[in-house]
């Protein structure tokens, strides 16, 4: 059974979502601040973290941060609509997926399913894809190297990786890399591609103000650069 650790500071929105994810075949384990959640992930080593980023305690980013420092568990941000500085903020932590407040709690089982769905596939789909001598990414292993260093990504990261380097210089809109990442292309969201592509520069280039791999094409999206172009 999968189990997902739920942290929010409002009761109602812990226990319907808890009821939810249940109903779904969900284990769920709950939090209702910053430390609390950061003990019981911890101690469960949930499969994935449904995190509001309004806390008591320590704040919803802070508990991100710890759990980045820790480890890759897939994580789902709880956001109140006039939050997008703090949302950008969370994906560019390694924040995997967000759901505005008020949301219905069918959406958060979707969400987490999908979620896992994706995380599954970037350790899957076989093989190894290399773009030069200059990347290489083990999909069965969920392992990336980058100019002869081992790089450490997030699922959603690795796949939107793995899935420009099968195309290098391909330039791909934002919508179509969130339909291949998500699985649906939303206009609200593309800035989460943004927030992806921000992250990825930084652990894999030199210098992330002058992208020597992943490239923006302006007015368009982005590009993995083909080395024998």
């Amino acid at each position: 059974m999968r189990t997902v650790l739920v942290v929010d500071d409002e009761p109602e929105i812990v226990r319907l979502v808890r009821d939810y994810l249940e109903r779904a075949g969900f284990g769920v384990d709950t939090a209702v601040d910053g430390p609390s959640a950061l003990h019981a992930a911890q101690r469960r080593r949930p499969d994935l973290v449904v995190l509001d980023l309004n806390l008591p305690g320590l704040d919803g980013l802070d508990v991100a941060r710890s759990l980045r420092r820790d480890g890759d568990v897939p994580i789902i941000m709880l956001t109140a609509r006039t939050e997008d500085a703090d949302r950008v903020a969370g994906l560019e932590l390694g924040a995997d997926d967000y759901v505005i407040k008020p949301f219905s709690p069918r959406e958060i089982v979707a969400r987490v399913r999908a979620v896992l769905r994706r995380t599954e596939a970037a350790r899957s789909g076989g093989g190894v894809v290399r773009v030069g001598d200059t990347i290489t990414l083990d999909v069965p292993r969920m392992e990336a190297t980058v100019d002869g260093r081992r790089v450490d990504l997030t699922a959603t990261e690795f796949q939107l990786l793995v899935h420009l380097a099968r195309q290098p210089g391909r330039v791909f809109t934002r919508a179509q890399l969130l339909d291949a990442v998500h699985g649906v292309a939303v206009e609200s969201y593309e800035r989460a591609i943004d927030a992806h592509v921000k992250n990825i520069r930084r652990k894999i280039e030199a210098d992330p103000r002058a992208p020597r791999h992943l490239q923006t094409v302006f007015g368009v999206g982005y590009r993995l650069a083909d080395p024998a172009a």
